[in-house]
């Protein structure tokens, strides 16, 4: 691998940037192909740059054959992400059950009573608003987004950032007739419906759940289970191009 090549590597983990090396077998010749661009010897292989995206999207390294050339796809995305918005009683459950998977995971909360490293032993927690943490952090196709205050002030800019962008889940915690008046003023601040409609509300899985720690681990059975469709919508058939 290029000097080169390691060093884009490094630069897309640090930005949490999902990148496919493209690597054909027969020469070592090597392409990055992002979301938004394609770099190296192969940047303007249209089947090249499809197969190589899909990969990307479904997160599963694999060699494909392409106009009778193998080709190499060495998939790089960013980990799975959850931010907690609200450092409640079930956000104490749900970071440790969400770290134990593998998730990268941030409590989101102002409120610094709440938010404390002492509440979140081993969790990076911050004591900002959600709307200016998210536009530190970033949101993208690996993250999912929870939301557990129940107050709109801290919610709802959460959930406004989390659906104009392109995170893979979004939850809400409230009963019906809170998710209703939620919507009201969703679209009084420009969410459409289908952006809306992208809000699992009242969050988690209908397993009866009553305890904090019982919603924790319906509300992350449920971010798992949206990650594992999405996966499965998206993987279809290999590409082969003749």
């Amino acid at each position: 691998m290029k000097s080169e090549t390691v060093a884009a590597l490094q630069d897309a983990r640090t930005k949490r940037r999902a990148v496919t090396l493209a690597t054909r077998l027969s020469d070592a010749a090597e392409t990055l192909v992002y979301l938004d661009k394609a770099e190296g010897a192969l940047a303007n292989d249209a089947a090249l740059l499809s197969a190589a995206r899909r990969a990307m999207e479904i997160g599963r390294s694999e060699t494909v054959d392409l106009g009778g050339e193998k080709i190499f796809l060495n998939v790089y995305v960013p980990p799975a992400r959850l931010i907690i918005v609200g450092a409640v009683h079930i956000a104490q459950s749900l970071a440790p059950m969400a770290t134990m998977l593998d998730f990268d995971v941030t409590v989101v909360d102002p409120r610094g009573a709440w938010a404390t490293g002492s509440r979140f032993p081993g969790v990076k927690v911050m004591q900002e608003w959600a709307d200016d943490a998210f536009e530190t952090m970033g949101l993208d196709v690996s993250t999912a987004v929870v939301t557990l205050t129940h107050d709109p002030k801290l919610d709802d800019p959460a959930l406004e950032a989390a659906l104009r962008s392109d995170v893979f889940y979004v939850g809400a915690l409230g009963s019906r007739r809170t998710h209703a008046k939620r919507k009201e003023r969703l679209a009084e601040a420009g969410i459409t419906e289908e952006q809306f409609a992208r809000i699992h509300g009242p969050v988690g899985l209908n397993i009866g759940a009553k305890s904090p720690a019982e919603i924790a681990v319906s509300i992350l059975g449920q971010i798992v289970e949206a990650r594992a469709r999405r996966i499965e919508a998206m993987a279809g058939p290999k590409v082969v191009a003749a």
